[in-house]
């Protein structure tokens, strides 16, 4: 690992494993992970916060880890500085919101199991953390000709341009994106953008009551307004980023250690840089 490692090349490396549900355990376990993505929480680069959020969210989907993550020393609190920081733009601070209120549940969970059976399979069907937050809604999108690196980078840059854009992950596997948004965005909007790259095609993964999947084209709505975004910083660049391809971008069981071996790396690049 190369010495000129930056802030931002190591935060996109931890929200690259933690985006693997098979390394999140082995994350929060380890000692140098969790306290460098807090850290990276009061970075003065809004880029590297919104990298670190998301580590943490991925982190935080594992209900396992919630409890020590909520213990973590500086864990809630640099999540309430985030939300309360007039310079943060909305969608980090929500995105701070909807973490701070997953782990402030923690320990109740177990409690409430037993009764909120019924809830709690409806609750595995959604993807992301608050999914019940009225603020935020999950909308999952099939597209046709996400083949690669290079497109998956052309849909990141379509989808950060979008005012109310949360997060995203990809599923490259079955070429399928799934999006948080604000609740005052279209879906109609994603497709839009996503479309406007001119080689890939959107449609919206819905569910019926039966439980059954059905992939609906959107509508070709000029009427739909699409309102850039220009309080994000700009995304790392896949060409930038330590991996390349998504089966690629985090370790595997077999090789967790691997990944653990580069995290000590970089919780060393951590302790050399703490004062920012």
């Amino acid at each position: 690992m190369s010495a000129e490692l930056d802030a931002l090349t190591v935060v996109n490396q931890l929200r690259d494993l933690a985006a693997d549900p098979l390394n999140r355990r082995a994350i929060v376990e380890d000692q140098g992970c969790l306290p460098g993505l807090i850290l990276f929480l009061d970075h003065p680069n809004p880029q590297v916060v919104y990298s670190a959020l998301l580590g943490v969210r991925y982190l935080a989907e594992c209900r396992a880890n919630r409890e020590k993550m909520k213990g973590e020393l500086g864990m809630m609190l640099s999540l309430q500085n985030v939300m309360q920081k007039s310079t943060s733009p909305g969608e980090t601070k929500l995105l701070a919101s909807e973490i701070y209120e997953i782990l402030q549940l923690a320990g109740k969970e177990e409690a409430e199991q037993a009764e909120a059976a019924a809830a709690s399979c409806q609750r595995k069907a959604q993807f992301f953390l608050g999914s019940n937050n009225k603020r935020a809604k999950t909308v999952v999108l099939h597209i046709d000709g996400l083949d690669d690196s290079a497109r998956r980078s052309l849909c990141e840059e379509a989808l950060l341009k979008l005012r109310g854009v949360i997060s995203f992950t990809f599923q490259m596997a079955v070429k399928r994106c799934v999006v948080r948004i604000r609740s005052d965005l279209k879906a109609e909007a994603l497709g839009t953008a996503i479309n406007s790259t001119k080689v890939m095609i959107a449609q919206q993964v819905v569910k019926t009551q039966g439980g059954e999947e059905l992939i609906l084209p959107f509508q070709d709505d000029s009427d739909v307004l699409v309102e850039e975004n220009t309080d994000i910083p700009d995304y790392l660049p896949e060409e930038e980023s330590p991996s390349q391809e998504q089966d690629k971008a985090v370790t595997r069981v077999g090789s967790i250690t691997d990944g653990m071996g580069w995290v000590n790396t970089a919780a060393n690049f951590l302790t050399r840089s703490f004062y920012w």
